[in-house]
């Protein structure tokens, strides 16, 4: 690669001490040390001269950076599960490589799912707020802080891949009843052993769930998957729960539905416009109707290791002219 011995890698963002001392190790790596977001000018600098940038979901790699790319950049190694943030088919057409680091926070972000499903109905944060809140707490009452029972109640996954299967086996020891809808059936065996249904139209499912849980990659044909009209059908006592991508519902109808009381409630680890914030959302948040967490889904050390392992992986493969084993291609996403 251009002549190096070792290839030019930019990492955007500070990793993990024990990836960060195997990149340097292996490669010319170029650390950010400060954790801060690069700006667009740096991020046009590093193409510029690097065999290999490894962005995160916080960067914005799209057709307008990559026409100002070197010709040395010949991979972009996400560190990240997707590649939304990414231009791959105007990468491909420059023949630069994209690779991901899929199947290592699918644990943790059902782990997580699963907190919000807990959380929203029986109204934790609003709890723990009061106690934080310095304000004089005057007991048990038996008709306090009432929230609501998640046993026996039905759950209506969106996108039963890796992650919506793995939130599904946890909802089921937490006696839920399993629903979902997906572009295709689950595997027999797997349908049998969550005893889950299958909705091939997501707006009867919608219209019958307790909770929904979203749980799809976000594509362009996700986008607003759960737009107004989708979330008008959701019962007035149901919850959503979203920690796979903030743009696959449409935030301001959900917004508007919760004021509204349409929604019962809301468990949201990503945003629309993160990391801004609706300041409505804020005020739902703080008024108890929504939970809201600053995308920490997948935020473990072990999966966030993992990743850069993979992120390693993926660069060593390419360097040593081997296909990378999480080429991402255009037709994938």
């Amino acid at each position: 690669m251009a002549g190096r011995k070792k290839p030019l890698v930019v990492i955007t963002r500070k990793l993990p001490d024990p990836v960060e001392t195997r990149m340097r190790e292996l490669f010319d790596a170029r650390l950010n040390v400060d954790d801060r977001p690069m700006t667009q000018p740096e991020l046009v600098a590093a193409v510029k001269e690097a065999d290999v940038i490894v962005p995160t979901v916080t960067d914005r790699i799209d057709a307008a950076l990559l026409a100002q790319a070197g010709e040395r950049l010949r991979l972009i190694a996400n560190f990240g599960n997707g590649v939304d943030n990414i231009d791959v088919a105007a990468a491909a057409k420059r023949s630069i490589t994209v690779t991901n680091t899929p199947n290592v926070l699918t644990e943790d972000t059902a782990d997580m799912t699963m907190a919000l499903l807990l959380a929203v109905p029986r109204r934790l944060t609003e709890g723990a707020n009061i106690l934080g809140s310095g304000v004089k707490w005057d007991g048990w009452s038996p008709t306090w802080m009432l929230g609501r029972r998640i046993w026996g109640k039905r759950l209506g996954i969106v996108g039963m891949g890796r992650i919506g299967t793995a939130v599904a086996r946890r909802a089921k020891a937490f006696g839920l009843s399993i629903h979902y809808h997906n572009r295709h059936k689950v595997a027999a065996a797997v349908e049998d052993e969550l005893e889950a249904t299958y909705w091939e139209s997501l707006d009867q499912m919608l219209a019958r769930m307790d909770i929904i849980s979203v749980n799809c990659p976000s594509t362009p044909a996700t986008f607003h998957l759960l737009s107004a009209r989708r979330l008008a059908l959701m019962q007035p006592t149901a919850y959503i729960v979203n920690t796979a991508r903030g743009d696959i519902i449409d935030e301001t109808a959900l917004i508007e539905l919760l004021k509204d009381n349409k929604i019962a409630g809301a468990g949201l680890d990503v945003f629309e416009n993160e990391p801004t914030i609706n300041p409505k959302l804020l005020k739902l948040a703080n008024g108890g109707k929504v939970v809201v967490l600053p995308h920490m889904g997948s935020a473990t050390l072990e999966g966030r290791v993992d990743m850069g392992e993979k992120v390693i992986i993926n660069i060593r493969a390419f360097v040593d002219g081997h296909r990378p084993p999480d080429r991402v291609l255009p037709n994938r996403v």
